[in-house]
């Protein structure tokens, strides 16, 4: 019997059903049909929701993810007990790079090089290359620039590696001999601040040598007006990570932070060292973006209402990689390079096969 004649004898089968019958088989057909549209969707919705996997050395396709596994094992092999997590971010390289460059509809770029550092001349973006930002000593950040500093395999190396590092606080790891190491001479000396830190971290399940290094590379060695105490309505406040801290003059920056410590009551380092802490928690650790790498490009879709790329903590491009040395430096020399610590490495979609 051909298919033709199959058919007409089902459809003759369908007629002759009772009215009751033909409502159930249609009220089934309808069933299916929503039912595979739902998993559909779902099927949809999965495959574009970013996702954390754990590395076991073979589940990274290499042809997807150019460069990443040799560079991964390699560090593995080196230090045993760290643990690497694959954070698939379903975002598109050139389109990530691309949102992170100039834009007409913002007032201020979201990646700065510093005008007193040598770098090739293409890493200065095009169109703003003349103009200035922040206290006149800023420029805005090539694609290329940008490309560089986020292409994740120039990362995976002994030094860069802490820009990935999950910033969680470590039991037994951090220790007074450690804090010392980064704050001797600087505007953080001495042990009650030191222990100020490691506890609050504690509280706040921190790294405590992540938040030392963000505090001096925000306020530099011997500190600024804002960690050092600013006036402001009459009230010396204190801003040491440098919330808020934006504008186009150093009064200005200087006025928005210290409105902002004002607002908060932080009229001691003290206060505004913990202060700060649970800002960082709050504001970005508990949404995702739980690495310097991830404060700097915000590339987490975590539920959250603000749009990609926006949600960073620091304009600066050389931020992370600054932090990261920095850190390096704190475990290396209170031997606690080799802690059972999770790098958090981000995979982007349609990668360049040559490193950028």
């Amino acid at each position: 019997m051909d298919n033709k004649n199959v058919f007409i004898n089902i459809i003759r089968k369908l007629k002759s059903l009772s009215p009751k019958i033909k409502i159930i088989i249609a009220i089934s057909i309808i069933a299916v049909i929503i039912l595979t549209l739902a998993l559909t969707i779902a099927i949809i919705n999965d495959m574009q929701r970013q996702k954390y996997v754990a590395y076991d050395g073979e589940n990274l396709d290499e042809e997807k993810y150019p460069g990443y596994k040799a560079l991964i094992d390699e560090l593995k092999s080196k230090h045993l007990n760290w643990n690497f997590t694959l954070f698939y971010t379903k975002l598109d390289w050139n389109e990530v790079i691309t949102n992170e460059g100039h834009s007409n509809m913002r007032t201020n770029p979201l990646n700065l090089i510093p005008d007193y550092m040598d770098y090739p001349e293409n890493w200065v973006c095009e169109i703003d290359k003349d103009k200035t930002f922040d206290n006149g000593h800023w420029l805005c950040a090539s694609k290329i620039a940008i490309a560089h500093q986020m292409d994740p395999r120039n990362i995976l190396t002994e030094e860069n590696i802490f820009q990935f590092k999950e910033l969680n606080y470590t039991d037994e790891v951090y220790t007074l001999d450690g804090m010392s190491y980064i704050t001797n001479n600087t505007f953080l000396e001495g042990e009650n601040i030191a222990n100020t830190l490691i506890e609050a971290c504690k509280t706040a399940n921190l790294d405590a040598y992540f938040v030392a290094s963000r505090l001096i590379q925000e306020q530099g060695r011997e500190g600024t007006k804002l960690s050092k105490g600013y006036e402001y309505n009459g009230v010396v406040v204190y801003n040491p990570f440098n919330i808020k801290a934006s504008g186009n003059s150093t009064e200005e920056i200087l006025t928005n932070a210290a409105k902002y410590a004002y607002e908060q009551g932080w009229d001691s380092l003290e206060k505004a060292l913990l202060g700060g802490i649970n800002f960082v928690k709050e504001g970005y650790i508990n949404v995702g973006q739980n690495t310097l790498y991830l404060q700097k490009f915000d590339v987490v879709n975590y539920n959250r209402d603000e749009d990609l790329y926006e949600h960073q903590y620091m304009q600066n491009l050389f931020a992370p990689e600054s932090e990261a040395s920095n850190m390096k430096e704190i475990y290396e020399n209170s031997n606690g390079i080799d802690g059972n610590y999770n790098f958090i490495i981000p995979l982007y979609e349609n990668m360049p096969s040559e490193i950028q």
